[in-house]
């Protein structure tokens, strides 16, 4: 039950539980998946804190990408501000930056990955192309890799050296995911006029992205093919952290490979339609890692 979620959280007070209670239901709307593999797989404690810290970055999206990037700016301008007085006060009027606040007070790394990642909406706002390698690691870098670390750091190891095995693992897996994140949405991309898959790659091949057809299907396997072994390097992750954290982990990484495994299929198909991974398959692998711990748990 999720009271007792809260409850084993330390999350007493009333208007925190509905809070909290409110971004759970917003989180498990937009991120279904995600929401069932926390939910199933983490230790109750930490459930709410990655909730609050999913639900931060899923609103801090939707605020910033709408509108042309004058107003994209400014709406991350006022944000900010809303976020940082937050902080200063330990209070805000949005339940969202009071779930955020108490997530940072049990567990304070959280406050420096909400300051990095605000930083790297900068470049989230201004991007419009992704120029070569060199672009889309810093890109991954300074956005892509903040957003991961606002709920990664709440599984990070405390010992210094995993911790940077920890963090390099983080990095390898978001530069996979945000490599066919690109592509999965390339056809909706194209049509708002931006695309990340990288500008000099599109030459090589001489691809039309608008256009179906064999020298798109080489550049969609050779991305693909980036992204599976940065994918496969990921897997360092679950060697180094709590034990606890396993299950959940493997199940990330496990439909990170199934997304993978979509775009192949779909090829040069993504310039008309979007890729995802398959839902039976991906219950599936939930239902493995949740059958194998000691101790099961209903969703709810």
């Amino acid at each position: 039950m999720w009271k007792r979620v809260l409850d084993r959280a330390g999350i007493r007070e009333p208007r925190l539980r509905r809070d909290y209670t409110e971004q759970r239901r917003a989180v498990r709307r937009f991120a279904t998946a995600e929401y069932a593999a926390a939910r199933l797989l983490l230790p109750a404690p930490l459930v709410p804190h990655v909730v609050a810290a999913v639900a931060f970055m899923h609103d801090t999206d939707d605020r910033i990408d709408r509108g042309a990037r004058d107003e994209r700016t400014a709406a991350l301008a006022e944000w900010g501000g809303l976020v940082h007085k937050a902080f200063d006060e330990g209070d805000s009027g949005l339940p969202v930056l009071r779930c955020l606040v108490r997530t940072a007070e049990r567990h304070p790394e959280v406050r420096a990955h909400v300051e990095e990642f605000l930083k790297g909406c900068e470049r989230e706002v201004a991007w419009r192309s992704i120029a070569d390698e060199e672009e889309l690691e810093r890109y991954v870098e300074q956005y892509s890799l903040p957003a991961l670390m606002l709920t990664a750091c709440l599984l990070a190891p405390a010992q210094a050296g995993a911790r940077a095995v920890f963090t390099g693992g983080c990095h390898q897996l978001i530069r996979a995911m945000q490599r066919f994140d690109f592509l999965e949405d390339l056809s909706e991309d194209v049509r708002a006029g931006r695309t990340g898959v990288p500008s000099d790659a599109v030459a090589r091949h001489g691809a039309d992205l608008t256009r179906p057809d064999g020298a798109l299907g080489r550049l969609v396997v050779e991305q693909a093919d980036l992204a599976d072994s940065d994918l496969l390097a990921a897997a360092c992750l679950t060697e180094v952290v709590d034990p606890s954290y396993r299950p959940f982990l493997r199940a990330l990484i496990g439909v990170q490979h199934l997304r993978l495994d979509a775009v192949r299929r779909a090829g040069a198909s993504l310039a008309t339609r979007t890729s995802g991974p398959p839902a039976p398959a991906a219950a599936a692998l939930l239902l493995r890692e949740t059958l194998a711990r000691p101790r099961r748990r209903a969703v709810s």
